[in-house]
């Protein structure tokens, strides 16, 4: 795995709190893949070459996507998917286990953070996140929860973090 000086974690949204839920057609969703590739590049271009994905639903899995993008441009970036849990997608929609299981089996690296699900393990995946990476992108809406609670520890941490805001105001 590369050190942590070239790596870049991520850390956003889940559909419930995105205002277009799961629609990744609404042309929110689509300006903020594009804000969000602008920022994997910036991140590229800044010597980040190692991105390391939470994998649940929504944004982690648009950053993912985004950051294979990346890998397929520049054969120096790998992507680490860091899953909490064995059973992460197993509730999830068929369609999103199907894309969730592509998305892993494309990763360089898979870390697994704990054999089997706690309370605890989605922050536990977070905290080792921010733990070996020196960049945090975030897609944050301002309010509580998981994100928010990376980013602070990612501040804790002394990580340069880049905020990006699901939805653009006019």
């Amino acid at each position: 795995m590369r050190a942590r000086p070239v790596s870049c974690c991520f850390s956003g949204h889940r559909p419930a709190k995105l205002p277009w839920g799961e629609n990744e057609d609404d042309p929110r969703c689509r300006a903020l893949k594009v804000r969000l590739r602008d920022a994997l590049d910036a991140a590229y271009e800044a010597g980040y070459r190692h991105f390391i994905c939470g994998m649940a639903q929504g944004c982690d899995l648009y950053f993912c996507e985004l950051a294979l993008a990346l890998r397929q441009r520049h054969g120096d970036v790998s992507v680490e998917a860091a899953i909490p849990c064995p059973t992460q997608a197993d509730g999830w929609p068929r369609t999103q286990q199907e894309r969730y299981r592509r998305l892993v089996a494309a990763c360089d690296y898979e870390t697994l953070v704990q054999s089997s699900y706690s309370p605890g393990c989605m922050q536990r995946r977070n905290r080792y996140m921010v733990d070996h990476a020196a960049l945090l992108l975030a897609v944050h809406n301002g309010q509580p929860g998981g994100t928010r609670r990376t980013m602070e520890y990612a501040m804790r941490r002394g990580l340069q973090i880049v905020d990006i805001p699901p939805v653009m105001e006019p």
